[in-house]
This record gives structure tokens, sequence and C-alpha cells, in this order.
């Protein structure tokens, strides 16, 4: 095969010019992501680099997924999958920074760099999985990955309409030779559908677990994937869906659930309690909630659902007789309170890591079997090479007691119930699903294990978003100087307060952590602190007003 680099600038000359006045974007957590208009040269250049990467490891599988997650319709991004499922090596992120703001004139020497500095032979195969979500603009998008991809004589393996996690799954089963499963849509549903319906066997319905669950599909992929796995259910869980057909993520979904803290539109008027669940536009996030007698609205974020999951792992865990290290990864977002119950109730071991799913995945997998969530409701269970070793022999040894090797057997089949590979919304509900029937839990009972701080999240426009940094897993405020003096002293006249800010990685905002003992005093601390910021990080347009909660 020969390859010529010319090409590839020519290509992009031609069908994918970047225009002059576009600014310079930065890949971070979420890839990269804008208004879809602008990104058309960003998905040529990712194709680009996608291939580079699959070379640079050797020829392993790469995967492309475009979306834009849960953020609005008229938005679309970006992101690469390494080949075990993680999110793109932190130090690609930078090439893949340096090549999408090149101006056309000096793509091909960039590329060219990059081969130089990886020491990437460009005659050398590579192969690249790619996926999108439902928004009207992705099939144009990923029509310019595919060039990208083609202009560098990569293979290409398109599958559509996916959620996230799945081409996450795709890659991982690729890269592993099918051990962890099969690369198609069929395989991922039956891996999951098979060990859910094993655990939950012939009873539908236990204690105060009704078989019953309202879905909320963000109008995106999950509510289409849903309806699909509807259809193999047979009956083993109940699942209505709601918000299908929509807008993504248009006043529906786990981001408005969880900022509005109430239920989404396109939901009917349901009975009181009613178990209800919403994935984002993308499927890899997910939340429940219900509304009480009283009327009352109660959300079970992914603080909860890392305390349930974690709780139900422990037992088993105990129950094989084997030692395995266990460890729950937060950040600083996850409520104060939940902390306190993994820690003193549990008794498991916790870490806290700054924001972004790579922190989260890269911390847990310093642990045998690693729970990690973030409060937004992304989050999964890794389990490593010893853990799996270990419960598999437990479940073979014929010596143990019938009690062991039927934990074991029981826990093998949670793991494959479990999309390690990343937050999988759907493989999360059926776990969660699984750990409530198992205990014969309503969301109530769920709800009473712990009683959560209030809590809210206010951001504030500033000029530039950079002159915030921060340390200690983003809960000091490093610069400007004074902000975190002036936190800390704010903070101190709150029983309970807790607050800190950090940039977000998108836009030119800062967002303020808060909570308190009470409703009014975190209201009161989140706004003291965010006029601080306003104050001293360069804040625009009017003051702070008193958030809602």
């Amino acid at each position: 095969m020969t390859f010529n680099l010319r090409q590839v600038y020519a290509f992009a000359r031609e069908y994918h010019q970047k225009r002059e006045a576009q600014k310079d974007v930065q890949y971070g957590t979420a890839g990269f992501r804008s208004h879809a208009d602008h990104l058309d040269y960003v998905m040529y250049r990712m194709g680009l680099l996608a291939v580079l990467r699959s070379r640079a490891k050797g020829g392993q599988v790469i995967g492309v997924m475009i979306t834009a997650s849960h953020n609005p319709e008229q938005d679309n991004g970006v992101k690469l999958i390494d080949p075990m499922g993680e999110m793109l090596e932190q130090r690609w992120e930078k090439l893949a920074t340096d090549l999408v703001n090149v101006s056309d004139v000096d793509l091909e020497a960039q590329v060219a760099k990059i081969c130089a500095d990886e020491g990437i032979d460009n005659n050398n195969p590579a192969k690249v999985y790619v996926g999108m979500d439902t928004r009207y603009h992705s099939p144009q998008l990923a029509k310019a990955v595919l060039n990208g991809v083609a202009a560098m004589k990569g293979s290409v393996r398109d599958f559509g309409i996916v959620t996230t996690p799945m081409l996450h799954y795709f890659v991982t089963c690729s890269n592993t030779d099918m051990a962890y499963g099969l690369p198609t849509e069929e395989g991922y549903m039956n891996k999951l559908l098979t060990a859910f319906k094993n655990i939950r066997g012939t009873t539908f319905e236990k204690g105060n677990y009704v078989n019953k669950v309202y879905y909320d599909g963000a109008n995106g992929v999950g509510s289409l994937k849903m309806l699909g796995f509807i259809k193999k259910l047979d009956g083993y869980l109940d699942v209505k869906v709601f918000n299908s057909n929509g807008k993504i993520n248009y006043n529906c979904g786990a981001d408005f659930v969880k900022t509005n803290q109430r239920a989404p539109e396109g939901m009917p008027d349901l009975e009181p309690n009613a178990r209800c669940v919403s994935v984002d536009g993308d499927a890899d996030r997910v939340l429940y909630y219900f509304t009480d007698e009283e009327g009352v609205f109660h959300l079970l974020d992914g603080d909860r659902i890392a305390t349930l999951i974690a709780g139900y792992l422990k037992d088993l865990v105990e129950k094989c007789g084997v030692e395995i290290e266990m460890g729950l990864v937060q950040t600083a977002y996850a409520n104060g309170a939940s902390t306190d119950y993994i820690v003193n109730q549990l008794k498991v071991p916790v870490a806290c890591v700054p924001t972004g799913v790579k922190h989260l995945h890269h911390k847990a997998l310093d642990y045998d079997v690693g729970v990690y969530f973030e409060a937004n409701g992304h989050g999964t269970v890794i389990y490593n090479a010893n853990a799996k070793s270990k419960i598999r022999a437990a479940c073979e040894d014929t010596s143990r007691p019938d009690d062991q090797r039927t934990a074991a057997k029981l826990l093998l089949r949670t793991i494959d119930l479990t999309n390690e590979t990343v937050g999988d919304a759907i493989s999360d509900m059926l776990l969660v699903e699984t750990v409530l029937h198992s205990k014969g839990w309503s969301l109530k009972d769920w709800l009473a294990t712990y009683s959560d701080l209030p809590n809210v999240l206010m951001k504030i426009k500033v000029e530039d978003r950079n002159v915030i940094t921060t340390t200690d897993a983003e809960r000091i405020c490093v610069t400007p100087a004074g902000v975190q003096d002036a936190i800390d002293e704010i903070v101190a006249k709150y029983n309970k307060g807790r607050s800190f800010v950090r940039p977000s990685g998108t836009e030119d905002v800062v967002r303020v952590y808060a909570e308190a003992d009470t409703k009014e005093n975190t209201l009161q601390l989140a706004l003291d602190v965010a006029n601080v910021v306003h104050d001293k990080a360069g804040g625009v347009g009017p003051r702070p007003e008193l958030p809602k909660i």
C-alpha cells in the first residue's frame, strides 16, 4: 500500500475546509463539542487522527463517536475511544487539539509531525469503528469522519446510530478477540439480557419491588435502543418508554431532571411512588426519581446509584469468601452524606478525583473491584483480572460451601450485566433493577438509606474561565489569589457547609457547588461564593442572584 500525505491536504481543501475565522477549540473530557455548523473540518481531522492512533497502537481498533450527549439539539461533538474502551489517552488529547487548530495549509505538515514524533508508518493497516447519535446533522458529520479515515487509507466499520456505550463495547470486543463479547448490537443486547434474566429468575416481583419502570429516553438513541430491548425482555422487566421522538434533550433527559430537580416533560401523570428513570441523549447517564403521595419530587442520582451497587457487591464478595479489594471513586460533586454513608456504614474505601469520566475510570483501576459514578448519573463498575480469577475459582471449587459457590456464580453474572468499558445507562439501569429486586425495595426504601444534604450548582459567566485553577481534586482554588481564602471564610459560617469552584471545560463559566445543613443555608452559601467568583474572577453581566432548588 502506497501512501501520500498530500492527498490528506488536498481532500481537506476540497471538501472540509477550515474557515480562518473559526476559533481554536480544545479536546476535553467530552472530546470536541460545539454547534454542529462548526464541526465539519473537526470531524474530518478526527477521522485522520483515529487512523493515526490505530497505527500507533499496532492496528488495534479505535472508535469515533459522534455525539453531543446531553447538549441541545443544535450541538454535536466527537470523541475517540481507545482500544480497551477507555477515553483517549491524555497525551493524545493535545495531539487532537493541535491537529484541529492548524490551518488547512499546515495540515499536511502537522500530520507528518505526529507520524514522526510517534513513529507511525502510514503504510501499516488501521481499523476504525464509527457510531453516531440521533441528531439530524450526525449523518453528515459522520461522512466527514469517514472521509478522513479514507484519506488516510484506513479501514472503517460504520455502525450507524448506536449509544456511546455500545461503541465502547464494540471496540473492546474486537480488541480482545471477542473475549469480552461479540462486537454487534445483537451481541451487546444478548450479553446484558442473558445475565439479567439469569439473575432475576422467574419471580418478577418481590417485597416492595414492583415490576414496572417508566423510562424517559431524552428523545435520543437511548429510547430507540430501549424499544429494541423491550422486544427481548419477555416480561422480565416491564418498561414503559416516553420521550422517544421529539427534540433531543429538550425539557427531558437526565441532565434536565438533575438540573431542574423535577420530572421531565412528556411523561404522563403517574401514580405516587412510580419508579421513573431518565437517560441522556447518548445513553451514558442514568438517574432514578419518583413523586410521593404528597407530590414531593425525590431524585436518586449517581451518588445513590453508587451506594446501592457498592453495598450489593460488597455483600456478594463477602458471601463468596474471597479476598478482594473494593473501592468507590467519587468527585467533589458527590453529596457529603453519600460519602459519609459509604465510609461509615458500608465500610468501603472512597477516593476523590477531579471531575471527568477519565479520572474516575483511571482511579477505579487501582482496585480489584472499582465502583465509580458521577452525581450526574455517569458511572460503572470495573473488575480486574485478579478479581475475576478469584471469583471464577470460588465458583468452580467444589470444596467450598454451596452458599459461597452460589454467591460466586451470582457475582459472575453481575459482571456480565456490567458494561465495564464506560458508563452505560441501559446496563446501569438493569443493574439497579437487579439490586432493587434482590432486596425487595421500592425507591422509597432505597431513599431511606441516608438523607442527602441540600445542595445547589450555579454557573457564573466570566471573561476567561482559565483564570480559575484548582488542586486537590478541584476542591481547592489556587488562582486568582484570595478566592479560596474568601470561600473558606464564607463556608465556616454554615453548619455542614461545603463549597468549591471549578472552571467549565467547554464554556467561559465557573461552576459553584454548595451544600449545607438546610436549604436556606445552602442557597445563601452558594450566592455568597458566586459573588466572590464574580468579583475576583472577572465576572460578566449582572451579579449572581439567589438560586433555586
